[in-house]
């Protein structure tokens, strides 16, 4: 308290004003938002079989082992021109992809420990969305198959290759949302660069696309090795906005 005084042991006003303006802007963490591919569903090596099945069809060599591996320790800029790939081409398989997955969807699982893990996080008061570039009618499909849709209080669908920002500012908008009360959870490093841009905490999970030692590399707010670990991680970041 002595940083609200001066030398003369009065009180400072402007200070004191400056710290009490910045209690009353805190906001308490009330929504834990998921992302979906890789992060609740288990659908990283299914797109990497699909991928390789129809990879001829649109002039592209199956992956090897090696280049799976690649892709899981680089970002989504270096890899586009490493493996010579424009945004627009991988834009055009990625849609063929979702589209196979909708028809797999019946069979796709959770990782194991996510419903345990959502359930625990939803109980304690919090509200839990999706937000992905996955389609609204594939999520829900999965999250029914799997008896998570009453754990969910919306999902939102948003597509946007590198921006992953402007798809966050798109649902505050639409939500009435601030970035303050929120904590986002996925697998990528654009996941983190998006958060960093628009303010939202991030809990990076070790299990999905990219390794945990390119996450790190970007300095999430936290990290999780197994589903287990976000419920601790989501209780630091909250009490750090107390």
């Amino acid at each position: 308290m002595s940083q609200f005084f001066n030398a003369e042991g009065s009180t400072s006003w402007p200070q004191c004003c400056k710290f009490v303006a910045k209690i009353a802007t805190v906001q308490p963490i009330r929504y834990i938002l998921f992302d979906f591919d890789g992060t609740l569903a288990d659908t990283i090596d299914l797109a990497v079989n699909i991928y390789n099945r129809i990879a001829p069809e649109y002039d592209r060599k199956p992956l090897t082992p090696e280049e799976t591996k690649i892709i899981a320790g680089g970002r989504p800029q270096e890899l586009l021109k490493q493996f010579g790939m424009s945004p627009q081409k991988l834009a055009v398989i990625m849609l063929r992809i979702k589209k196979e997955i909708h028809e797999l969807m019946p069979d796709l699982l959770p990782f194991e420990g996510i419903p345990n893990a959502v359930r625990n996080i939803k109980g304690q008061g919090y509200r839990l969305a999706i937000i992905t570039s996955n389609s609204r009618s594939n999520v829900n499909l999965f999250l029914k198959n799997n008896g998570m849709d009453q754990e969910f209080d919306f999902v939102y669908s948003g597509k946007s290759i590198f921006g992953k920002d402007k798809v966050f500012k798109r649902m505050f908008r639409k939500k009435n949302i601030s970035s303050s009360e929120a904590i986002y959870i996925g697998d990528e490093t654009r996941d983190i660069e998006a958060c960093k841009h628009v303010g939202i905490p991030i809990i990076s999970v070790t299990w999905g696309m990219n390794n945990r030692e390119i996450l790190s590399t970007l300095n999430p707010d936290q990290m999780a090795h197994s589903p287990q670990e976000i419920i601790g991680c989501v209780e630091k970041i909250s009490a750090a906005h107390l």
